[in-house]
């Protein structure tokens, strides 16, 4: 009997230090599942916040800075200007590492993030200055409705109220989420080491931006509005 019970208090120990260790991993895996959540949140939530503040050149600043040119022509020198600053944040990323992150996401890809974000949100608000298609409503309805052009990648058609209506509810920031979530995993693999993936991410976020630019643009001249059908240029 006492070695019978030997045997079992040999082989039970075991037993219950394996179900420990896999309970423990278990719940490691679960709190890193939440707090990867909470960073994409947390970040779609300051992009969100960000957004209303982003400042955007209407279409008459644009036309005066960028004289004798037509709409595809300044289009073009912002792309141009946007994907260059992406490429600067993706190459520059180390510089923000003061600020503060979300839980559970490296400083660096936070602030990427956010950086590339800010850029390509104002870049998508000028566009649609420059097409003569302007979201309606003030600053703030005009900035969520650019957000969910940005996490859709794709133009606001403005001559169709639900269209934008969708653009200002839960499904934009679902959309929103996914989005970071998609650029958080694509990012993550440059970030380390970083010095190796500077040039890299720089590339990703030029190449990215001018995707996302030719989808918006495509979008947008199929309802373009002329320039002549608009306030004419103050002199």
């Amino acid at each position: 009997m006492d070695a019978e019970h030997g045997g079992v208090t040999q082989v039970h120990p075991e037993r219950g230090r394996t179900a420990s260790l896999a309970s423990a991993l278990g719940r490691g895996v679960r709190r890193g599942g939440e707090r990867a959540r909470a960073g994409v949140y947390a970040v779609a939530d300051r992009i969100i916040a960000n957004a209303p503040r982003i400042p955007v050149r209407d279409l008459e600043t644009l036309r005066r800075q960028f004289p004798g040119l037509g709409p595809e022509e300044i289009a073009d020198k912002l792309v141009a200007g946007a994907a260059h600053g992406t490429s600067t944040v993706g190459a520059g990323v180390g510089a923000a590492a003061m600020l503060p992150a979300p839980p559970a996401m490296p400083t660096e890809l936070a602030a990427e993030i956010i950086g590339v974000a800010t850029i390509e949100i104002k870049l998508i608000a000028e566009l649609h200055e420059v097409y003569g298609l302007r979201a309606p409503g003030g600053v703030r309805q005009r900035a969520t409705a650019y957000l969910g052009a940005w996490a859709q990648e794709r133009g606001i058609d403005v001559t169709v109220p639900a269209t934008v209506n969708a653009a200002l509810g839960v499904q934009m920031k679902r959309e929103l989420r996914q989005q970071v979530l998609r650029r958080s995993f694509r990012n993550l693999p440059v970030l380390a080491p970083f010095m190796v993936g500077a040039a890299i991410g720089a590339a990703m976020n030029r190449r990215d931006t001018r995707k996302l630019a030719r989808k918006v643009r495509k979008d947008l001249r199929t309802k373009q509005t002329p320039w002549s059908d608009l306030v004419p240029l103050a002199e």
